[in-house]
């Protein structure tokens, strides 16, 4: 399929970019080539400027091109085929015909150093966006198969468990926290890596590390936050939407047929009943708990009361959560870096990332990508308020959502 996409357009080319005269003779020549090998009339010496003269910078009107093909057997190239190949590509594209070629599939993961030297290696990973356990699911993934966020940390963990020479992992943090589920399942993946092989990790909070960035920051042993970063929110929040109110107005009536009484509980076609919050409000004081147990784990300086004081749902600046204890240094990517190395108790050391194939991560600060090759992505899951609100089904959040 995509090599006949690309011989249709390669074809395509042809039809337009190679004359063949009575005489035989045939082939494509610039119009400057054209001049300068065959006399031109002085009537036919206007040049006008055109950028997609295939890099000439300049083609003769089209009276020159039609002498240079009747008198000689050759025509210069002109853009008319460029302004065909666009929307042929794109047919092409759409129907499937090189979409292999264009985006291939997701390769593994390779090493790229950003920094350092020397035998020894700190391992630093992204984790950002909306922590979700879904796969992206924007345009480009139509065409390619980017893993979703916990899959990815997985797979780099793995990657890392089988190289002797990684003696320290760095956590760059820049979320403001997704579901329950995701940020948990990232906590647990973390902190079993860390029990198992006994390799010190650190938290670099950058703009946010809320709620369920904090809570993947507690598998860490130590957290340091940018001076301007924002962490806290620490809690759990449901949404979900109450249309009732718009469908009555309109005079559209949503009925449900059920197994039970709360069976449709969280709907948005009707309002909440008590029973219904009462029945929400326990599962979430249990995700709350939850929390809870992991930052009395992560920061075992604290007592559960100043915990719970702490964790009622507000933000704190990166000053105030170290005067509060919830994280250990103030400073930057680099010194968390440097915490690291002590921690591993080396000195020199080069500072990996993995990646996919593509891209360019010059240093420590370069976005990560989802993992698509050739083109760079924003981080950001494609998990939308619309997403939360819009779908029947309430979602459980450790996210800091203002």
């Amino acid at each position: 399929m995509v090599r006949s996409g690309f011989v249709l357009l390669a074809l395509w080319n042809i039809s337009f970019n190679w004359p063949i005269n009575a005489h035989g003779k045939a082939g494509i020549i610039s119009w400057r080539e054209c001049s300068k090998k065959f006399v031109i009339s002085p009537a036919q010496t206007q040049w006008r400027q055109d950028p997609l003269f295939h890099g000439q910078g300049r083609r003769p009107f089209g009276a020159r091109s039609v002498h240079c093909v009747r008198e000689h057997g050759k025509r210069a190239r002109t853009p008319l085929a460029a302004f065909f190949n666009i929307p042929l590509l794109a047919l092409l594209t759409l129907t499937g015909c090189v979409s292999q070629g264009l985006f291939p599939k997701i390769g593994p993961l390779e090493e790229t150093v950003v920094s350092g030297k020397g035998g020894d290696k700190v391992l630093l990973m992204d984790i950002s966006g909306v922590l979700t356990s879904s796969r992206p699911s924007g345009f480009i993934d139509q065409f390619i198969d980017r893993p979703s966020l916990p899959a990815r940390i997985k797979e780099e963990l793995d990657k890392a468990a089988d190289d002797s020479n990684v003696k320290a992992i760095v956590l760059r943090i820049n979320t403001p926290g997704g579901t329950v589920a995701a940020s948990d399942t990232l906590h647990h993946e973390i902190q079993a890596f860390k029990d198992k092989h006994n390799i010190p990790i650190v938290a670099s909070i950058m703009d946010l590390g809320t709620s369920g960035g904090y809570y993947v920051a507690m598998a860490s042993d130590t957290v340091v936050a940018h001076p301007s970063a924002v962490t806290g929110s620490l809690g759990v929040i449901m949404l979900t939407m109450n249309a009732s109110g718009l469908l009555e107005k309109v005079g559209v009536e949503a009925v449900a047929v059920k197994s039970g009484l709360h069976k449709d509980m969280g709907s948005p076609f009707r309002a909440m009943t008590a029973k219904d919050r009462a029945i929400f409000q326990s599962v979430i004081d249990s995700f709350y708990r939850q929390f809870l147990n992991v930052i009395e784990k992560g920061r075992p300086k604290l007592s559960p009361k100043t915990i719970q004081q702490l964790a009622d749902g507000r933000i704190y600046s990166a000053q105030q959560a170290k005067e509060h204890k919830l994280i250990d240094v103030v400073g930057y990517l680099d010194d968390a870096i440097d915490v690291a190395k002590r921690a591993a108790k080396i000195s020199d050391a080069k500072v990996v990332r993995y990646h996919r194939q593509g891209g360019y991560h010059p240093n420590i600060y370069a976005q990560m990508g989802g993992g698509s090759p050739g083109i760079m992505f924003p981080s950001l899951d494609p998990i939308s308020l619309a997403t939360f609100l819009g779908g029947a089904t309430p979602a459980f959040l450790y996210l800091w959502l203002p």
